[in-house]
């Protein structure tokens, strides 16, 4: 059986987005974050959520996610809004931006 936990946290530090903002953007706290890479069993839904903060498809590496994630040439997945994928890349533009001007400073 897969470690759904193990793979996320491939996934997560392979994107190089911060653990604190997405523990924040997802309403948890770090350690929640933490506790979840050592959970084998982590629920469907909470992947995508995850997958769609970081922009990751985990269609290839979790059994079960083919028919609900997108491929990479449909223009916004199809278990979103078209609002919600638009305001989500703008976030991700926005947060690159401001991590830019950081290293700037």
């Amino acid at each position: 059986m897969q470690h759904r936990g193990e793979i996320i946290k491939e996934a997560i530090y392979k994107s190089g987005y911060p653990i604190t903002e997405l523990a924040k953007r997802m309403g948890k706290s770090r350690r929640w974050v933490y506790l979840l890479f050592e959970n084998p069993t982590v629920s469907i839904d909470i992947i995508l959520q995850i997958g769609i903060i970081i922009h990751y498809n985990f269609s290839n590496e979790i059994e079960g996610l083919n028919s609900q994630t997108p491929t990479l040439n449909e223009p916004f997945p199809n278990y979103l809004k078209e609002e919600d994928y638009w305001k989500n890349k703008y976030l991700k533009l926005l947060e690159d931006y401001n991590d830019l001007l950081k290293k700037v400073k």
